[in-house]
This record gives structure tokens, C-alpha cells and sequence, in this order.
């Protein structure tokens, strides 16, 4: 069988990816082809997730051997054929390129068709990938005008202003040395 894939990201305007894969072509296969049509490096921990029909996460297919946090038996890429995991139109899947912002792309199974083919190829590239790595500082807009964070309280808030070293009993605390780095 052929299985026609298409792929849709959020993030960009108008971008669509569509593969021809031969059912028993691997998810590798689909990794590789997915970043050649996006230009992008294959140097992240990208993986796969298999989706129920409200996009919510199921099956896992990684790039590595993983412990798994979900109730499902890890799969690896390179091992796992297309045909293990999609058997019907409409199923749906993402493709997770950026793991650390968890950023992906929306993928369905369109259409399937007789025949055979070798591997996985693009059919159809519409519109620029987003770029691979989300870039941003996260904590960007978090410190406000004068250099104060956003998410600081006065000074004064909790009475530091008002603050007395002979105000704290001491005792309990001569032992305690922060020199010598024995508390970390």
C-alpha cells in the first residue's frame, strides 16, 4: 500500500507537506523525508505521537530508545514500519521538530493507495517551515522598565526596610558554615 501523508503547522502561513510513503517504509524514512522538505538539520530529539481524533497525544515513536511516561510501549523510529501504527484514513499523528518548546507539526493520513513504492518521498512543499528552533528568550518581557522584573515586590514588602540581626535567636545556627561549601 501507499499511504499520502500531509503535514500543517499553525505557526506558518499556508504550509502544507505531502508525502507518498510505502506502508512499509519506517517512521525514520518519514523523519528524514519531513526535515529534507523543511531544510531543517537532524540534530534535535524529534519523535512522533500517534493522535486520537481531538489531537490528544497517544503512541510514542522516538528517534532513541526511551523510558516512557505514557501507558504505551516505547517505539523506536528506525524499527517502527508505518503499517504498525496507521491502518486507516483519517488517522492522525504529529511530529514533534522542536522538543524543547514542543512545538510540531500536524500530520493525517489522507488517502490510501495500491501499490508499492521505495521509501518516502515529497509530493507537494506549499509555503516556508517555520524556523526548527524556537529562539526567543523565554523570559523575555518579564523585566520591566528600570531593569525591575515584572514579577518583583517592593522592598519593603515584607518589612526588609524594617530588618534587626538581634531580632533572631541565634542558637541552633553556630554550627552552620557557608564557607566551606558543605551545604551543597
Amino acid at each position: 500500500m501507499i499511504y499520502r501523508l500531509t503535514f500543517s503547522c499553525e505557526e506558518a502561513d499556508n504550509f502544507r507537506r505531502t508525502f507518498e510513503a510505502d506502508s512499509e517504509a519506517s517512521f525514520l524514512d518519514l523523519h528524514k523525508a519531513i526535515l529534507a522538505s523543511v531544510n531543517y538539520p537532524d540534530d534535535q530529539m524529534t519523535s512522533f505521537f500517534m493522535c486520537n481524533d481531538r489531537w490528544e497525544k497517544e503512541q510514542e515513536v522516538t528517534l532513541v530508545p526511551m523510558e516512557s511516561n505514557f501507558d504505551y510501549d516505547n517505539m523506536v523510529m528506525e524499527s517502527t514500519r508505518l503499517s504498525d501504527l496507521m491502518e486507516e484514513k483519517g488517522q492522525r499523528l504529529i511530529y514533534i521538530f522542536d522538543p524543547m518548546f514542543e512545538r510540531y507539526f500536524f500530520g493525517s493520513l489522507r488517502e490510501i493507495l495500491p501499490g508499492t513504492m521505495e521509501g518516502v518521498k515529497c509530493t507537494e512543499s506549499k509555503g516556508k517551515a517555520p524556523k526548527q528552533l524556537h529562539t526567543e528568550d523565554p523570559l523575555e518581557g518579564l523585566v520591566g522598565k528600570g531593569g525591575k522584573a515584572d514579577w518583583e515586590v517592593d522592598e519593603d514588602f515584607y518589612g526588609d526596610s524594617q530588618y534587626d540581626e538581634g531580632d533572631i535567636d541565634m542558637e541552633g545556627f553556630q554550627d552552620l558554615s557557608f564557607d566551606d561549601g558543605s551545604m551543597f
